[in-house]
């Protein structure tokens, strides 16, 4: 059967009990669709997603040769996934096939009857136009890379990023200032407990340091990210630091001739009338 071509399309409208039934004229919609341009069969059903239903459409579609499918019933929400289900099952792709909400969007919501009909045709007749124009659609898999990228290294970077490498993920956790903590590591005390700030973050700051999942990138920002779910691809670019991380041990000898350090060579006392200044060595 071609699924291309000249669009051949079926419409299936469902009573849904007396949902739908019993405030649009389902006859009448029926015969409204039929006259439909590209619709070669329009039926009605009492409960069109139950087995008789689906069965209802995989027949139509094979003894009239459909290469389109519009569902007049509730939700796309709710039964959608069947319906979809129904026609590939039927030997259609499961995405040419268009549903239209004429139970939530119209017998619900819509007091007289006539003009609930009324309105029922318009919603099909726009789905059986779309589903006119509707493009196959193939599934695929493809491979993912489970591993993740956090961007800020506050306490809330820093607790994710511990959480998935817990979980055996490899994380690139991203800050663009020199040291992770963000705000939390200029706090004294944590609401609502009061805690102390710093015995909350450097243990776990410590942790982050020593992961064998984490990959640490301070002094860096994300300069660009393409590709797609599963597959992104990021570009970190890394500032000059000036220092060899590699043999730092945080002696603090590098901060006086350090160029991004702003150091005063003057410090102004006042205490009362009197000011005291006192010139800083190394500048």
């Amino acid at each position: 059967m071609s699924q291309n071509g000249q669009p051949r399309i079926g419409v299936f409208i469902c009573h849904c009990g007396t949902n739908i039934a019993g405030k649009v004229n389902v006859s009448e919609v029926v015969d409204f669709a039929s006259r439909l341009d590209n619709v070669v069969v329009s039926k009605e059903y009492k409960f069109m997603c139950s087995d008789p239903g689906q069965e209802l459409i995989k027949q139509s579609i094979k003894e009239k040769d459909l290469n389109r499918v519009v569902v007049a019933s509730c939700s796309p929400l709710m039964h959608e996934p069947t319906f979809r289900g129904a026609i590939s099952e039927g030997g259609l792709n499961p995405f040419f096939f268009q549903m239209s909400n004429i139970r939530e969007q119209v017998s619900w919501v819509t007091e007289d009857p006539e003009k609930a009909t009324k309105k029922a045709k318009a919603l099909i007749s726009a789905a059986v136009r779309r589903v006119a124009l509707h493009d196959p659609l193939i599934k695929k898999e493809v491979p993912v890379r489970p591993e993740v990228l956090i961007v800020g290294g506050g306490i809330a970077g820093i607790h994710a990023a511990l959480t998935y490498a817990n979980s055996g993920k490899k994380v690139y956790l991203v800050e663009k200032q020199s040291s992770i903590g963000g705000h939390m590591s200029l706090l004294d005390k944590t609401f609502p407990t009061l805690d102390c700030s710093a015995c909350i973050l450097t243990p776990k700051t410590s942790e982050v340091g020593k992961h064998p999942n984490i990959e640490l990138l301070t002094w860096s920002e994300v300069e660009e990210i393409s590709g797609y779910v599963g597959n992104f691809k990021a570009k970190i670019r890394k500032k000059a630091r000036y220092v060899d991380i590699d043999k730092c041990n945080g002696c603090g000898a590098c901060w006086e001739n350090c160029p991004t350090t702003i150091t005063p060579s003057e410090r102004v006392i006042r205490k009362g009338e009197v000011i005291i200044k006192r010139v800083e060595k190394g500048n």
